[in-house]
């Protein structure tokens, strides 16, 4: 798997064209792509009113997925699992500074961004309704990733953010199941859960010191 970083984007090169599943600003649903990019923007871009998605895809190549966060995107993680021949592949950055227990949201607020983007590869081919439960799977991994970084807030331990994306590609194929019992489902959960576990350490390390920073100044 290639992962390039060239400020402000991160791109993930996917091994060949695949079928990708996500809610991403730019190419969300099932799509066709080669790449999944990461682009980095600053807190104060993010004014009331600003027209991401449309702005994200104006810059957008052809045959990309394409995801915005405010996190530094030289920070971030990826992992790799493999299991009985399925190999899983994640790219992962991880901020938290927006975070949020599920079900119970805070107020909206713009002092603070942050966000959780996952890009997967999958060397399996799976049907559309596999692929839909494998991405569930990673939706399950990122949370307890999440939530053993032990990240507090006022409503209780953060399990996500509010803007959290995931894209996951695979191969169009035959494959049924991708539940936890699978070696579909093993792979993928083991990799993003790596991922976003390493990732979160960093971001927790990161608030820590900005933390002591601030209240030294």
């Amino acid at each position: 798997m290639n992962v390039t970083l060239d400020r402000p984007w991160l791109r993930m090169a996917l091994p060949r064209e695949m079928r990708v599943l996500s809610w991403a600003p730019h190419g969300a649903g099932y799509t066709r792509a080669d790449t999944i990019l990461w682009r980095e923007v600053k807190n104060a871009d993010l004014v009331p009113g600003f027209d991401a998605e449309s702005w994200l895809s104006a810059q957008m190549p052809p045959g990309a997925v394409g995801m915005l966060t405010s996190r530094d995107i030289g920070t971030f993680h990826q992992a790799r699992a493999e299991v009985e021949g399925v190999a899983c592949w994640c790219v992962a950055t991880v901020g938290l500074s927006n975070g949020e227990a599920v079900g119970r949201r805070l107020p909206y607020h713009t002092a603070d961004f942050g966000t959780i983007n996952l890009g997967i590869a999958l060397q399996a081919g799976l049907t559309e309704a596999a692929q839909l439960e494998a991405l569930t799977i990673a939706v399950q991994a990122r949370t307890v990733g999440v939530y053993e970084a032990g990240v507090e807030a006022a409503t209780g331990r953060v399990t996500g953010t509010g803007t959290d994306c995931v894209a996951l590609a695979c191969d169009s194929g035959d494959g049924r199941y991708a539940g936890l019992h699978t070696a579909v489902g093993e792979a993928v959960g083991a990799a993003v859960r790596q991922a976003v576990a390493r990732a979160c350490k960093d971001w927790v390390i990161w608030r820590d010191a900005e933390r002591a920073r601030r209240g030294g100044a």
